[in-house]
């Protein structure tokens, strides 16, 4: 039994040694910059009046549930199949070269101003509440 006995435990500790190498180091992640947001909305129609009265947005519709849009190069789209529109996730700033001008037509599409014009290190922006209760913002580069 102890002739078997050494060769076995060598043969273990060997083995243990080549079974698992080092865990390498995970390079850290590179996000991209966002290419698409998706609002789900109750009334696709709604949405795409709303929107494009503040933001003068087109939309190519995918039947009557899905209306895409892009916005200085970021897609997006309302889904009125989606489930109910969930408020209360990130806040979505969309960029616009006149803001004094976007607020006067946010105001006229029936937006409910939540914070007027104010200045941040950058630039400056204003926020507002959808018709599905999402926030929204619109800025613009000082």
């Amino acid at each position: 039994m102890i002739k078997f006995a050494l060769p076995l435990a060598m043969l273990l500790a060997s083995t243990s040694a080549m079974a698992a190498p080092a865990p390498k180091e995970l390079a850290p992640a590179k996000p991209v910059p966002t290419n698409f947001v998706e609002f789900k909305v109750r009334d696709v129609a709604r949405a795409k009046t709303f929107y494009g009265a503040i933001f003068g947005w087109s939309f190519d519709d995918y039947g009557p549930n899905y209306a895409s849009f892009m916005s200085n190069g970021m897609g997006g789209g309302f889904a009125a199949n989606a489930g109910a529109p969930t408020p209360g996730g990130p806040l979505m700033v969309f960029h616009v070269d006149h803001l004094a001008d976007t607020l006067a037509r946010a105001k006229a599409a029936g937006a409910d101003i939540v914070k007027p014009i104010f200045s941040f290190p950058g630039g400056k922006r204003f926020e507002f509440r959808d018709p599905d209760g999402y926030l929204v913002a619109a800025w613009t580069q000082e």
